[in-house]
């Protein structure tokens, strides 16, 4: 082992303890185009060894191949890591920009066994709703969702991009221990609805993308150049054309924060999502993804820096110059509905 290992928060009221940094697992092997399986594995070993317990997938990452990904690695290490899928969302493979949405009961039922038989465990640690169906009411999706726990397939209950509205209808339903909605320097619109709702709930706030998909490293500046075609990033208005010209501008007051810290902007960029855990005063447990031993290493650095007021001052007014939606789509999460 090792003395970097990171600190811990708690998931949910009377929840279990994770790392306060989480993983993103669906690069691995969708979405952000040609992956080394070999590192990606070792990312995995080098992620425990340092304190991250909470691995982050879903049913919809590679039609279920994400999942069978990660299951040697899940069973390998089960009583040291918190296991978090999804479902609610299939992609059709002849129209990759199109999402279906189903949150019926039924559904739930078939999408749970199978995420259980291709991640070869018997319990789900943290199973969430990906995506509300606005044509099912949250109550009997949540209904349905709590019977899983009480036949112990599952053992807490997360929803993803919900607004604040309908995490609180859900709580009457059955405790939730996380919500999952993009949080970062450029998106911060769950700051209105969302975050308070948590806060007052006890419910957990689990940021993904809190690295902007990789933007907010400077890893690329632009996705139709630099990426490849397969790319998900292609798709997502604040990439491409003149609004990825105009983000990559928004770049520079983080370089400077990250220099006057001797630390990546990347850095920067986590450690001020983890730092609104103190601003809000809730549990905040980010999942930034990565395939790679060296970014492990730097995101889990990225909890010890600690931003003073001057460099909070000088970040926060990034997220209101952004050009461009994080969806083409913006129905589909909860900035759509609030």
């Amino acid at each position: 082992m090792t003395d970097s290992r990171i600190a811990k928060a708690q998931l949910g009221t009377g929840g279990p303890e994770v790392g306060v940094q989480g993983l993103g697992c669906m690069g691995m092997s969708f979405a952000y185009g040609p992956t080394d399986a070999d590192e990606a594995r070792a990312t995995l070993e080098r992620a425990l060894e340092l304190g991250v317990t909470h691995y982050d997938t879903a049913d919809v990452y590679g039609q279920g191949d994400n999942e069978e990904f990660l299951a040697p690695f899940f069973r390998a290490h089960r009583d040291e890591v918190v296991i978090a899928t999804k479902f609610a969302m299939t992609i059709p493979p002849d129209e990759p920009t199109k999402r279906i949405i189903r949150n019926d009961p039924p559904y739930i039922r078939q999408a749970v066994e199978a995420s259980l038989k291709r991640l070869g465990v018997e319990v789900i640690d943290l199973y969430y709703m990906h995506r509300r169906d606005v044509n099912v009411p949250i109550e009997e999706t949540v209904g349905a969702m709590a019977e899983l726990v009480r036949e112990g397939k599952v053992k807490q209950l997360g929803l993803s991009e919900v607004t604040g509205g309908e995490l609180r209808a859900a709580q009457t339903v059955h405790p939730i221990a996380a919500v999952q909605s993009e949080w970062s320097l450029f998106s911060r619109d769950i700051e209105a609805g969302v975050v308070p709702a948590a806060r007052e709930l006890g419910v957990t706030l689990v940021p993904y993308s809190p690295l902007g998909r990789g933007f907010l490293t400077g890893s690329f500046t632009n996705a139709d150049t630099e990426l490849t075609a397969g790319d998900f990033r292609r798709q997502q208005p604040r990439f491409t054309g003149d609004n990825a010209a105009a983000n990559a501008a928004l770049l520079e007051p983080i370089r400077a924060v990250a220099k006057a810290h001797d630390a990546s902007a990347g850095q920067i960029a986590l450690a001020w999502v983890h730092q609104q855990a103190s601003v809000h005063d809730l549990p905040v447990v980010p999942i930034p993804g990565t395939r790679r031993r060296t970014r492990i290493e730097e995101n889990t650095a990225a909890t010890r820096i600690v931003l003073s007021e001057d460099d909070l001052g000088v970040l926060d007014g990034i997220a209101a110059q952004v050009s461009g939606n994080r969806y083409a789509d913006m129905t589909f999460v909860s900035a759509g509905r609030e």
